[in-house]
Formats: C-alpha cells, sequence, structure tokens
C-alpha cells in the first residue's frame, strides 16, 4: 500500500523514534512466540499427550509450516483492505487467545490454539516488519541498522522466553509457561496501540515485572540466576532506550493506514472469515499429511503467480523480482536446517547433552541416601538398572508432588545406592544443578543480542569504504556458517562419553556459529525484500518471504524424524541408543548446507547485477 512505503522526509542522525516502540511490540510478541515454542515439543511427548517423537515432529512441522504460510495471505489483506496497523491488533488478539488455550489439556484445546496462533501470526508477523520498513526511505544508509536494531528485539524476547517460559514450564508445569507467554503477548499488543506516552510508562512497568518474575523462578538456582542475569541487563537496558526515545513521539499515523476509500466492512469481513478458518487450521495441524498436500499447492501457486507478474514487467523491476525469488530458495534450506533447534536439537539437547554444572562425584563403596535425581543418572547404572529419561521424570514429578501435596511420601523422587565402583558410575553425582534443556533455546538469541550490533557496524564500515558484500554473498557466508554449526555437533556426537553424552560446549560452539550465520541471512533478507519490491505489491512479497520459511519447516519436520527413536518408546531410550541417529543426521546436514553455500557463491555475482541497484539510487532521487 502506498502509505507504507512512500519516502520519508529528510533524515535525521538518529533512528526514527517509532522503531523504538516497534522494538518492544515485537519483542513481547516475540518472548509469547518462543516461550511457546521452547515448550512445544516437550509439552507433546511429556505432557498428556504422550505423543511419540514421528507424531511430535509431524505436528511441530506442519505448525511452522502453516505459522509462516498464513503471512502471506495476511500481507495481501492488509494492502488491499485493513492497512498495518489494523492487522497486527487482530493478529495479536488472535495470538494471545492461542497461548492462553494451551493452558487446557485437552487435544481439541491444543489444536485450536495452534489454529488461533497460526491465524494471528499471519496478520501479525509480515506487517509489523513493513512498519518498521516504512519508517524509512528506501535507499536510507540507516534502514539496515535500523532492521538490525528490530532483529535484536525480536531476538531480546526469543532470549527471555526459555529462561522465563521455558524455565518455569519445564520446573513448575507447561501451563504455567504457556500463561506467562499470554501475558508476553498482550503486553505487546497493550505497547503497540497506547499512545508514545502511555507506551512509555507500559514499558517501564513490564522490565520490572520481567526481571522480578526472572528473580523469583530462580531464588533457588544460582546457576540460572546467572544465566538469567545478562538479558535482564538487555532488558533494562532496552527499556531504558526505548522509554528515553519514545518521548520523541511514537510511530507516525500516516504509517500503516488503511487504504483511501475503505471502510469497517473489510473488518467484519476478516474477523468471520478468520473464525471460518480457525478450525480448519486446526483440523491441519492434526492430519498433517494434508497440510504438506495443501502447503505444497499454495505455494506452487503464490511463487508462480510472483514468477509470471515478474515475467510481464519491465526488466528492472523483473530481476529485482527473481532475485527475491531465488534468495527466497536458499532462505527456505537455510531455515530448514537451522529450525531443528526446536526439534531434533531440543530432544538431543534432552536426551544427549550432559547439562549438569557443580557437580559432586560419587566415591566407590559409599552408600548414598535420599539423593535427589538429576540428569546426572541419565544412562548410569543405580540400584541394578539403566536410568532413562523417564524414570527420571517420574521421581522429579513426584518430588514436586511430595513438595506440593499434603501427605505424599516425604522420600518421593529421591533414591538411595551404593557406589559400586564400576565403570558405569562414571560422572554420576550427588548433588549439582542441572540447566533445563528448554533453556539452551536462549544460546542463539542471546548470541545475536551480544553480536548483532558489532555486526551492523561492521556493515555500515564497510559500505562507507564501498566494500560492503552484496547481499546474495552474505546469504552464502551464512549458509557456510551454518554448515559448521552442524559440524560442531556432529563432533560433539564423534566426542562423546561412555554413556552416550556430549559435553555442552559442542552445543554451545554450534548455536554460535548458526547464530554468526543467522546475521548474515536474516536481516539482511528482510532489509532486502522491503528494498526490491515493487510498491504497490511490498506487503505480499513478504509475505511470500514468510511463505518460504513455512516450507522450510516441512522440511525441518522431515529431517527431524530421521533422528526419530523407535514407535512407542517415546523418550525410554537410553543416550547410547538415541546417539547414533542424531550423529548421522546432524553429518548429513552439515554436508548438504557446505553444498548449498558453494551453489549459491557461484550464482553470488549474476543476482549482484541483478538487482540494479544504482538504479535504485537514481530511483531515490528522482522521488526527492
Amino acid at each position: 500500500m502506498q502509505d507504507i512505503v512512500a519516502p520519508m522526509p529528510a533524515e535525521s542522525e538518529k533512528q526514527p523514534s517509532g522503531l523504538f516502540l516497534l522494538f518492544f511490540a515485537e519483542m513481547w510478541e516475540r518472548f509469547s512466540f518462543y516461550g511457546m515454542r521452547a515448550l512445544l515439543v516437550f509439552y507433546m511427548l511429556k505432557g498428556f499427550m504422550k505423543a511419540n517423537d514421528d507424531r511430535a515432529y509431524a505436528i511441530y512441522g506442519a505448525y511452522g509450516a502453516l505459522v509462516y504460510a498464513t503471512p502471506y495471505l495476511g500481507g495481501m489483506i492488509s494492502d488491499r483492505f485493513l492497512g498495518a496497523r489494523i492487522s497486527v491488533i487482530w493478529g495479536g488478539l488472535l495470538m494471545a487467545a492461542g497461548h492462553l488455550l494451551l493452558t487446557v489439556e485437552q487435544e481439541w484445546a491444543f489444536f485450536g490454539a495452534l489454529g488461533l496462533l497460526i491465524c494471528g501470526n499471519g496478520f501479525f508477523k509480515p506487517n509489523i516488519s513493513t512498519m518498521v520498513g516504512a519508517l524509512y526511505s528506501r535507499t536510507s544508509g540507516k534502514r539496515d541498522a535500523g532492521f538490525t536494531l528490530f532483529y535484536m528485539g525480536i531476538n531480546l524476547g526469543a532470549a527471555l522466553a526459555p529462561l522465563v517460559c521455558g524455565y518455569i514450564g519445564e520446573t513448575y508445569g507447561f501451563h504455567y509457561g504457556f500463561g506467562l507467554a499470554t501475558i508476553g503477548m498482550l503486553t505487546g499488543l497493550a505497547t503497540f496501540v497506547a499512545p508514545a506516552g502511555t507506551a512509555r510508562t507500559l514499558i517501564a512497568l513490564a522490565v520490572l515485572g520481567l526481571v522480578a518474575t526472572m528473580t523469583w523462578a530462580a531464588r533457588d538456582n544460582s546457576t540460572q540466576l546467572w544465566l538469567n542475569a545478562p538479558i535482564a541487563l538487555a532488558l533494562i537496558a532496552a527499556g531504558a532506550v526505548s522509554f528515553w526515545r519514545l518521548g520523541d513521539g511514537g510511530v507516525p499515523h500516516a504509517i500503516g493506514r488503511a487504504p483511501a476509500g475503505v471502510g469497517r466492512k473489510p473488518l467484519v469481513i476478516t474477523i468471520l472469515g478468520t473464525l471460518v478458518a480457525l478450525p480448519f487450521f486446526a483440523l491441519l495441524t492434526s492430519r498433517t499429511s494434508a497440510a504438506t498436500w495443501i502447503l505444497n499447492v499454495v505455494g506452487l501457486l503464490a511463487f508462480g503467480s510472483i514468477v509470471m507478474g515478474a515475467m510481464k514487467s519491465e526488466r528492472t523491476e523483473r530481476d529485482r523480482l527473481l532475485v527475491v525469488v531465488v534468495l527466497c530458495f536458499f532462505s527456505m534450506l537455510f531455515w530448514a536446517f537451522f529450525e531443528q533447534a526446536g526439534s531434533s536439537v531440543n530432544n538431543f539437547t534432552d536426551r544427549n547433552v550432559s547439562r549438569m554444572v557443580q557437580t559432586v562425584p560419587v566415591k566407590e563403596g559409599t552408600t548414598y541416601t535420599g539423593v535427589p535425581v538429576t540428569q546426572s543418572f541419565l544412562g548410569h547404572e543405580v540400584n541394578g538398572r539403566i536410568w532413562t529419561l523417564e524414570d527420571i521424570e517420574k521421581a522429579e514429578r513426584a518430588r514436586t508432588a511430595a513438595a506440593t501435596t499434603p501427605g505424599a511420601p516425604n522420600e518421593a523422587g529421591y533414591v538411595t545406592f551404593t557406589a559400586s565402583g564400576t565403570h558405569q558410575q562414571d560422572g554420576l553425582s550427588v548433588s549439582g544443578t542441572e540447566i533445563k534443556a528448554s533453556v539452551f533455546q536462549a544460546a542463539n538469541p542471546t548470541f545475536i543480542l551480544m553480536f548483532g550490533l558489532p555486526f551492523s557496524l561492521l556493515w555500515g564500515w564497510l559500505g562507507t569504504r564501498g566494500r560492503d558484500p552484496s547481499a546474495p554473498l552474505k546469504f552464502a557466508l551464512g549458509i557456510f556458517q551454518l554448515a559448521a554449526g552442524f559440524g560442531a555437533l556432529w563432533m560433539g556426537a564423534v566426542n562423546a562419553d561412555s554413556h552416550g553424552m556430549v559435553a555442552m560446549g559442542w552445543l554451545l560452539l554450534s548455536y554460535l556459529l548458526q547464530t554468526t550465520g543467522e546475521l548474515c541471512l536474516s536481516p539482511v533478507g528482510l532489509s532486502l525484500v522491503t528494498r526490491l519490491s515493487p510498491a504497490r505489491m511490498v506487503s505480499t512479497i513478504m509475505g511470500a518471504w514468510f511463505l518460504a520459511t513455512s516450507f522450510s519447516h516441512l522440511l525441518a519436520a522431515g529431517i527431524a524424524k530421521m533422528t526419530s527413536v523407535a514407535e512407542g518408546d517415546g523418550g525410554a531410550l537410553t543416550p547410547l541408543q538415541s546417539l547414533p541417529g542424531y550423529r548421522g543426521v546432524f553429518g548429513m546436514v552439515t554436508i548438504a548446507a557446505a553444498v548449498s553455500g558453494l551453489l549459491l557463491l557461484a550464482f553470488a555475482p549474476k543476482l549482484r547485477r541483478m538487482m540494479h541497484m544504482e538504479s535504485l539510487q537514481n530511483e531515490s532521487a528522482a522521488a526527492h
């Protein structure tokens, strides 16, 4: 729509103040989204559903695919009828309802909640990114830096989510984690709709409330408190900067308005249409094969229409659209590998990564009485049998019940054993702190917070010297680093100990390399789409960008299924039994990602020429 892409007046030296309001609105939305994601697979495997790996991965993949497919429709509806502002509000309300419904432990509620999240994300996701792009002229030197700052807001929310929703969900109960996600979504929505002055107050109160929650939840876990501290400080700093900058005002009213002449009727039709679509999307998440077929058809039609439209356009516009389509394909491959984080890598962390810190090893011949069961028992022989993840979880649930239920046995969740001195006791400890598996999903966004600004400054420094790599070259560099990240996981699996446990350093190294790869690809891609897309279809092309991500989730589910444990075994296998599947798949991903990076590297010079950046500079100058 025209309001979204209109060139802005002469730019000041500062980033626009509206960026900081959108930063916080998106941060809270990502807090809710990634809080749910950190728990979703565990909820299906360990919660009331008791699903096996194959079913959990299939549902997770269908949900991820659909949640990124609907922005294509949401972008078109926004462009033609609603405008970005109303779309964001409607999407936020739907997502808040979805997070709340997840607290109900019934299958109808579970799939209904996924339907609400899918529809809500379709309206929210493309339009808030489009509003960020509208704050800048198409050739603004601050555009890439602004998108990187916005991307840091996304990842601040994503880092907070596992530390708060994930930790509380795994420690106190899944419904508490989902409830916090609901509060986060409503906070983001309130920040978005409030005037700048009120938004400043909301931001201050919400920051204080979340820091207090992080401190209270981990009050008995010193390791978790240390993990929370740097992200809490980053949240406080972001809140302070946003509070200060919003004193200059919020998002200009012209940005995100509905097209001229459009009344309330399209909004009523959209609401009714969404209500009709909700059971359809809920059904697709439970019937995953149907979702795959429908998405394949929708994808072919969507990208086919874009390519056909490009063929009918004049040469410069056609070339730019074709570049977007090609980079969409490589983006899809990147995210198919990257999105193992929420599925196979999440389970690998739970089952095969040693997550114990501050441990005290057992001594041969010593009898230990009333020892709390922690992850250190995993894969070890205690009292004549090998302990599995399922055994540990049962003991932990019993201990929680003993602490909260009157009359429950005081010894529940504790064991008595004598250290035999056999090799099977190596690594077993009688005390220590366990880092919850979901908490490791905070590693990627935390690394983004650490390296996002340096990357932004690097691109700016190279740009002032005329050496800024083209977007296709940055994409190739990102894919190579992703390959190295999975290579680290493969090396960790190859060097596992005698019980099948992998040192957590390999996992953190993998997340670090994947993160630097992401910083070369994702914020650059968002900026590129808003820059190269024709003004009349910018939200539609943004939706297509997210549609490519939806296909990556279908591919990701297929990859994750290759790591599945045997049908019916659930999480009851020992680490030595689950390790070979992860090792083989991570090695395969390493090779596939490296080959993809080489292909894009070969195409990069041609794609750079097709972007016609010189003529884009001339178009902007003529517009001014």
